[in-house]
């Protein structure tokens, strides 16, 4: 009698855990899904504010604000939700690890929104466009700001709590449109000072993200201010987890960049159109391919407070870990049947100034990658699995191993004329396939000597 009502507690405690997992995993799906729908629709209307010359401009701005925060941000939310996972597991309140976190990466953030200030006037220079500073100036402030998000959300994100991470999203895209468009609408007549207007504007959204977050943590009941206090958590033990997150998450940029050499220039041997081409790939093919790798994102941060409670529990991590890339597996599948079955309405719909050959283009090369939504959504959850683990650098090691096959396929694939720019699809589909396999592999390994 005792053994079946234990087994029965047993059986009711995986259906909540799952049933918590997967509601965490559609909020922040859900979240992600409604500010990417937010941010996307946002292009129409500034386009025809701005025009193309705008957006090039306020596009130039970017690619140093993001390699700030893959040093400043990126990992820090699944770090530290792996830390106060551990922690709410012990029985011990996460507030002093908040603490450390929060003074740790105001501080990298700080530094980091003074070299870009530092840089502005040179990169500007740089790039032929002076009159720009100000825009770098404008969106500087941001790096130090996403880097308090990342730590609110790390915390929201290992206590369970997936609402705040989903709204504080919606609200940082429903701000950055409604200030972007009001601030291009205003200065329409000026295109540097509309550029550096909608730079402002993201600043200001983030800030207003920030303070909702704020204010949501201050409102939460009692803190946990009732657990013990336990043991305290350095920094050493938190850049321990978050600095090969940060180093995984810049491996796909960096060999992104040198894609945009390597492709144009081998594809430039017998193709007039070489820029063209490596366009749709990257900015059409890569961009559709991505959308279900974002929704897919709830499920590898839910995944993370639910593995590393059991790890702190002495508990195995193999029926969690399974769940969640069964979960991962199942929905992008479904959106890579989707985007094969459906790449030519998309296309038409994402792409109309597209013409009629290179719509049919791209349509082949999304179908041709489709498979990769699944490769990439799993890859993206295992290696949240592996963080809750505790094996954040198997991560770093298999998307490295996976970036430089992925280099060297491609560099003989390009070489072949009939192939054109479908051998870069074909390495990429080769490279994250390798990090799937590779992060499967080190995953079942951390868990195979535990007790179920």
């Amino acid at each position: 009698m005792y053994i079946l009502h234990g087994m029965e507690k047993t059986k009711k405690r995986e259906i909540w855990e799952r049933r918590k997992l997967l509601t965490g995993a559609a909020t922040i799906a859900a979240g992600g899904l409604a500010a990417k729908l937010i941010g996307a629709l946002y292009r129409i209307p500034l386009t025809n504010l701005i025009g193309s010359e705008g957006i090039g401009l306020y596009q130039l701005v970017y690619p140093f604000y993001c390699l700030l925060l893959t040093v400043s941000a990126t990992g820090i939310p699944s770090a530290i939700a792996t830390l106060t996972a551990r922690k709410c597991a012990a029985g011990e309140t996460p507030l002093p690890l908040y603490k450390t976190c929060m003074r740790l990466f105001l501080w990298i953030g700080a530094i980091s929104t003074l070299l870009m200030c530092l840089l502005a006037p040179w990169l500007s220079s740089l790039q032929g466009e002076s009159r720009l500073t100000g825009g770098y100036f404008a969106l500087a402030p941001s790096v130090l700001l996403v880097s308090a998000i990342s730590v609110f959300r790390g915390y929201f994100q290992g206590r369970n709590e997936m609402l705040p991470t989903a709204l504080s999203e919606i609200i940082e895209q429903i701000v950055k449109v409604s200030v972007g468009l009001a601030a291009a609408y205003y200065f329409r007549a000026d295109v540097y000072l509309a550029v550096i207007a909608l730079l402002g504007a993201v600043t200001v959204s983030e800030a207003v993200a920030l303070l909702f977050l704020y204010f949501r943590f201050r409102r939460a009941p009692a803190h946990d201010k009732s657990l013990k206090t336990g043991q305290k958590t350095t920094v050493k033990e938190v850049l321990k987890l978050s600095v090969p997150l940060t180093l995984s998450s810049g491996l796909i940029p960096l060999f992104s960049l040198i894609d945009s050499v390597v492709i144009v220039r081998l594809l430039g041997a017998y193709a007039s159109n070489a820029v063209a081409l490596y366009g749709l790939f990257a900015g059409g093919a890569t961009t559709v391919i991505n959308l279900p790798v974002s929704v897919c994102y709830g499920i590898a941060a839910a995944s993370v407070p639910a593995l590393s409670s059991a790890v702190k529990k002495g508990e195995n991590g193999r029926k969690k870990l399974l769940y969640s890339l069964g979960v991962t597996a199942g929905l992008s599948a479904l959106s890579a049947l989707g985007l094969y079955l459906f790449a030519s309405p998309a296309v038409r719909i994402l792409f109309a100034s597209l013409s009629a050959e290179e719509m049919e283009l791209l349509v082949g090369l999304i179908k041709a990658f489709s498979v990769s939504a699944i490769t990439l959504s799993c890859t993206q959850t295992l290696s949240a699995c592996l963080t809750a683990l505790g094996r954040p650098m198997h991560s770093v090691v298999s998307m490295l191993v996976a970036m430089l096959i992925k280099t060297a396929v491609g560099v003989w694939l390009l070489q072949i004329p009939s192939l054109g720019i479908y051998g870069a699809v074909a390495a990429a589909s080769v490279g994250y396939a390798t990090s799937f396999l590779l992060d499967l592999f080190f995953a079942l390994h951390a868990t195979k000597d535990k007790s179920a």
